[in-house]
């Protein structure tokens, strides 16, 4: 790295920073620091006697000190103490000659990894360490610091990485730092090749470079929108287009679900062809996933394929809808019966977008990320659960990695990647029998229930879930029942889902946060019980409890 600025990783006890920081400046060929060594040798005696000698707050006075000092020099690698950035005179000093890294873990992974210490004095209250006290207070900890933490941009996952893995993606989150600040970058892998899927404030204002960066051609591109949306963030993303060296030609199609037909598509590529776009152009989809969707079919079918870009504008879109490379359009008989895998040459997803979003389209997106976290990211699940995700762009963060996760193992839907259907065989139906009056994350969240209520009834799932699950998505102000339709339109209506294996309803159920499977064709009086379930008004005490 020719970047003389300091590399500093700070983040929770246990997260590994002082490894890390070692192999880290290994690599880099840079001086290592360790803060907590440096502070012990200054007091000539390990941390747990300076907080019962001195007292913290002495311990911290002299942190405090010395990141004033480190931050005057420039080339090292830093490892500080897991409560020395929550200062935030400490954060800023050191933010103002180097970069600053938040190495992160599950608490599960924590306490394994600090299971038989005893030189951690904050830990201390737990009677011995015993299992149970550590870990509430682990978790009281990282509330109490979790503003802190959110603070740094640049956050690395540790968990299930070894070291060397660590590194790498502290290298990968620099390099993409340098891209665009604060910038986190999730790479995707799929047969034909692969893309970064680039999460940030403000990277409309840096499309042109990405895009450049990523080999895309200079010249005409189409834009793809809907009035209201190419209003609010048109203009801004026009100008770095231009910047770079792009045409951008704003090709427009009508807002809605109802419109996500071959009809629409026609006209794009009338749009298309007015605008004399040939193979070298690309297609950017700006919006939610209604254009993304018809974009990308658009951009797969347009010449017999021109390259696409995904730009999400809505927290549904983000998280899900962009992250694949599925994309199609609605039939009479049910939505997405036409389509075509297109992978994005790059998705930019953009979280400042977000202010702008409707609070009804923001709950929807919602969903979701609720369907992520009980796919694959129990944190997550908690963090919803509790007092919320520390920022937005570590919420979409998180949530994106889970569909990554799914999609790499799978790029074609043949297996795994039917998880990610949790919900939405009972969400599409209500979907259609409301003629798209219930929003699709919507009808995902109703769907979730009925899901969960199935495995409650076939033994598979402890009821305990179903009550957490009904309790969040109320408390996110999304629906768990669906009152006044009528079950058998709503059977009928699941007897078009594309997912289905010939005859054979196919469904994603939970069994435990982490950990769902596919059940085909469960039994008929199952799947009724479930949509009579969705169809019946809670009960307060158990919905509200």
């Amino acid at each position: 790295m020719t970047d003389a600025r300091n590399i500093v990783l700070t983040g929770f006890m246990g997260t590994g920073k002082s490894t890390i920081g070692r192999l880290l400046a290994a690599r880099l060929d840079r001086p290592f620091i360790d803060m907590d060594a440096v502070l012990t040798e200054q007091f000539g005696k390990p941390i747990p006697e300076i907080f019962a000698e001195a007292g913290e707050a002495t311990f911290r006075v002299a942190e405090a000190q010395l990141c004033a000092r480190l931050a005057e020099q420039e080339g090292l690698v830093i490892s500080t103490g897991g409560g020395a950035l929550v200062n935030p005179q400490n954060r800023a000093a050191l933010a103002a000659t180097g970069v600053l890294l938040c190495l992160t873990a599950g608490v599960d992974e924590i306490l394994r990894r600090l299971d038989g210490l005893q030189d951690r004095p904050l830990l201390n209250g737990g009677a011995g360490g015993a299992g149970l006290e550590r870990s509430r207070r682990i978790r009281d900890l990282l509330h109490e610091r979790r503003h802190a933490y959110a603070a740094i941009p640049l956050q690395v996952e540790t968990t299930g990485r070894d070291p060397e893995a660590v590194v790498d993606a502290i290298l990968d989150a620099l390099a993409a730092n340098h891209e665009a600040p604060g910038m986190q970058r999730i790479g995707v892998t799929h047969p034909q090749g692969a893309y970064d899927i680039c999460i940030g404030e403000g990277l409309l204002e840096h499309t042109g470079r990405l895009l450049l960066a990523r080999g895309l051609h200079a010249g005409p591109v189409a834009l793809v929108s809907n009035a209201q949306i190419a209003d609010a963030h048109a203009p801004r993303l026009e100008a770095s287009l231009r910047a770079a060296g792009f045409t951008p030609c704003l090709c427009l199609v009508p807002s809605g679900e109802e419109h996500k037909t071959l009809a629409t598509v026609a006209n794009l590529y009338d749009q298309f062809l007015a605008a004399h776009l040939d193979r070298r152009a690309t297609i950017i989809a700006l919006g939610g996933g209604v254009v993304g969707d018809m974009a990308g079919f658009a951009a797969a079918s347009y010449l017999r394929g021109v390259p696409f870009v995904q730009i999400p504008t809505s927290l549904l879109a983000m998280v899900d809808a962009s992250v694949g490379g599925k994309t199609g359009v609605d039939l009479p008989q049910g939505k997405n019966l036409v389509g075509a895998f297109k992978q994005p040459e790059v998705v930019l997803i953009d979280t400042a977008v977000l202010a702008t979003l409707p609070a009804a389209e923001f709950r929807s997106g919602m969903a979701e990320v609720v369907k992520h976290g009980i796919i694959d990211a129990p944190d997550l699940f908690a963090q919803l659960e509790e007092s919320g995700p520390t920022t937005m762009a570590h919420m979409v963060a998180d949530a994106v990695r889970v569909k990554v996760r799914v999609v790499e193992a799978d790029p074609f839907e043949q297996g795994r990647r039917a998880v990610l259907n949790l919900g939405h065989t009972f969400g599409h139906a209500l979907e259609q029998v409301s003629h798209y009056a219930i929003r699709h994350g919507e009808g995902v969240a109703i769907g979730m229930v009925a899901a969960t209520q199935m495995a409650v009834a076939m033994g598979e799932c402890a009821p305990e879930l179903l009550s957490r699950l009904e309790r969040m998505l109320a408390r996110l102000g999304l629906p768990t029942r669906a009152l006044g339709y009528d079950a058998d339109a709503i059977l009928a209506a699941m007897g078009h889902d594309k997912k289905r294996a010939g005859k054979m309803l196919r469904f994603v159920l939970p069994r435990a946060v982490g950990n769902v499977f596919v059940a085909d064709s469960p039994g008929a009086d199952v799947v009724r019980a479930a949509v009579n379930y969705i169809l019946t008004a809670p009960d307060d005490e158990a919905h509200n409890g």
